[in-house]
C-alpha cells in the first residue's frame, strides 16, 4: 500500500511493515460493532446511511438478561420491513441495499416488565477493500503480496473467533454469577429457616419442661 509517495516502501526507502499495512487495510473498513443495555420495557433504535446496492450483514447476540432474548426489526428508508425477528437469542440476516438512504434497526425489550438485557451487535456495511491496490489486476500478485492477503485473511477469522468466544465467556460468566447469587439466596433463607426452628424447640421445650414442673409441684402438695 503506498504511503508519501514510497509505493511498498517507507519514507526511508525501508519495507513498509506488515502490519501496519494490515493496519491500514482495516482502517478503511466500515463496520458498527457496539454491546449496549436495553433496559426493560424499553426499545433502542440505531440508523446508518447506506447507498443502492451495497451489501450489509446485520448479527446480534444477547449476553446477559433473562431467557437471553430480544425482538429485532430492520426497516428500509420507506418503512418496509425487512427482518423482524420475535424473542430471539442470536441471529444474521444478511441484504442488499434497494435503494440510498437511512436504514433503521431496532432491538425491543418491550415484552419484559422487570429484567433488563444487555445486547452486543456487528452491523457491516460493504465489503472489504482489497488489501493492494492492484489485488484484482490480471496478472498474478507477487509471492509477498500473497502472503500478506493470506494473512490478512487469516487475521480477520481470528478477530471473529475472538468475538465469539469472547460472548460466550461473558454470557458464561453471567450465568454463573446469577447461579451463584441463587445458591447464596438459598443458603440464607435455610440459615434463617434453621435459626427459626432452633429458637422454637428451645422455647417449646423450655414450656414442656416449665409445665412438668407446675405439675409436679401441684401433685406434691
Amino acid at each position: 500500500m503506498p504511503t508519501r509517495g514510497c509505493g511498498a516502501a517507507g519514507p526511508c526507502g525501508r519495507p513498509l511493515p506488515l502490519l501496519l499495512v494490515l493496519l491500514l487495510a482495516a482502517c478503511t473498513a466500515r463496520a458498527s460493532e457496539i454491546t449496549f443495555e436495553l433496559p426493560d420495557n424499553a426499545k433502542q433504535c440505531f440508523y446508518e446511511e447506506i447507498a443502492q446496492g451495497t451489501k450489509c450483514t446485520l448479527e446480534f447476540q444477547v449476553i446477559t438478561g433473562g431467557h437471553y432474548d430480544v425482538d429485532c426489526r430492520l426497516e428500509d428508508p420507506d418503512g418496509i420491513v425487512l427482518y423482524k425477528e420475535m424473542k430471539k437469542q442470536y441471529d444474521s440476516f444478511t441484504f442488499t441495499a434497494s435503494r440510498n438512504g437511512t436504514y433503521k434497526f431496532c432491538f425491543s425489550n418491550e415484552f419484559s416488565t422487570f429484567t433488563h438485557k444487555t445486547v452486543y451487535f456487528d452491523f457491516q456495511v460493504g465489503e472489504d477493500p482489497p488489501l493492494f491496490p492492484s489485488e484484482n489486476r490480471v496478472t498474478a500478485l507477487t509471492q509477498m503480496e500473497s502472503a500478506c492477503v493470506s494473512i490478512h485473511e487469516a487475521l480477520k477469522s481470528v478477530i471473529d473467533y475472538q468475538t465469539h468466544f469472547r460472548l460466550r465467556e461473558a454470557q458464561g460468566r453471567s450465568r454463573a454469577e446469577d447461579l451463584n447469587t441463587r445458591v447464596a439466596y438459598w443458603s440464607i433463607g435455610e440459615a434463617i429457616i434453621l435459626l427459626v426452628v432452633s429458637i422454637g424447640q428451645v422455647f417449646l421445650l423450655k414450656s414442656f419442661f416449665s409445665d412438668k414442673r407446675t405439675t409436679t409441684t401441684r401433685v406434691g402438695s
